[in-house]
């Protein structure tokens, strides 16, 4: 089969190989799939430059989200789902061998079915950044009547996240950098948006609730953003954060959020419970199906310029996912 891998650490555009592979077999438990569509998370983007453990073997056929379409079953399952279009998650967790190939074997359960609305590239964009929305919005339970703050919501993971809580009821207000951003924030379910870079967020947000607060906040960037948001929160409002780049030591305000009594999850997609992926997968797909739950596809690259692909989402400029193309 035709791959690519990278056998050190590196920048992109001098360590990638594109040739021919052993096609691996479905064992039992496994799906075979014939991979479209190979997806490209930051987390991939710093696992190449070893910024996220070791080598896992002689050669790492990187990413972990991808779409396609099942061609052979290992034992113990449905010989039914050959044929089937699916999208990937976890396609590169624990092993070397990801979806930036023809073909992935994969345990059948992180393949999951793919609606005819949804383009391979689409369903390429969902894993890591859709199963970590989920978990931010939903890891509490139900959000119907709140109203919920999404930090960067016009990102991979605040756009899903902003639909997300549209779904389950919540009134949604988004922080984006630009005009642009905002349109596609609202477009995709945002009650409100915030220029983060233009206006006052914390007055901004009290205007917006009456000077209620929020419920939730879905954060981006907790060590940067954490002095704003404690000014917003409703008394044992929910903090739900997955990165803080720009401040990974948190300064925490502790006296100030004592009088807020938050609770403060750090949400990681891969390390929640079995239950909830089955649950956050089982909630994507019939969003996708209903036609509640889209992806915006920022790029396409032929799988021979993954290295140009790669520093597209290192620019992290970029408004939706970036996908290889098999």
């Amino acid at each position: 089969m035709r791959a690519v891998w990278y056998e050190e650490f590196g920048p992109a555009g001098e360590i990638f190989q594109v040739g021919e592979t052993k096609t691996p077999a479905a064992e039992p438990g496994e799906v075979l799939v014939r991979v479209h569509a190979s997806g490209i998370n930051p987390l991939d983007v710093k696992r190449r430059a070893g910024d996220r453990g070791p080598m896992m073997g002689d050669i790492m056929i990187p990413h972990f989200d991808g779409a396609g379409v099942i061609e052979a079953v290992g034992a113990d399952v449905d010989p039914g789902r050959v044929g089937e279009r699916v999208w990937l998650y976890e396609g590169h967790m624990r092993r070397a061998l990801g979806t930036a190939a023809e073909y992935i074997a994969i345990d059948a359960s992180r393949a999951s079915v793919l609606p005819d609305s949804q383009s391979f590239a689409e369903g390429a964009c969902l894993g890591i950044p859709a199963m970590t929305a989920h978990a931010l919005v939903y890891n509490d339970g139900p959000v119907d009547g709140q109203t919920i703050l999404v930090t960067g919501a016009a990102g991979a993971v605040g756009n899903y996240a902003v639909q997300m809580a549209r779904n389950g009821g919540a009134t949604v207000i988004g922080t984006v950098s630009s005009d642009e951003k905002a349109a596609r924030a609202q477009e995709d379910g945002a009650t409100h948006t915030i220029n983060y870079k233009a206006e006052d967020v914390a007055a901004r947000v009290k205007e917006l609730t009456d000077g209620k607060g929020v419920d939730r906040v879905v954060e981006v960037e907790l060590g940067g953003n954490i002095e704003t948001t404690v000014k917003i929160l409703k008394t044992s409002a929910v903090i739900a954060a997955y990165a803080s780049m720009a401040e990974p030591v948190v300064p925490y305000p502790f006296y100030t959020l004592l009088m807020k009594a938050p609770t403060l999850h750090i949400i990681g997609c891969f390390t929640m419970s079995e239950d909830f992926k089955q649950q956050s997968v089982a909630d994507i797909s019939r969003w996708m199906a209903e036609g509640k739950l889209t992806s915006r596809v920022a790029g396409e690259f032929p799988l021979e310029e993954i290295a140009a692909a790669h520093e597209m989402v290192e620019g992290g400029r970029q408004v939706g996912g970036v996908v290889v193309t098999l």
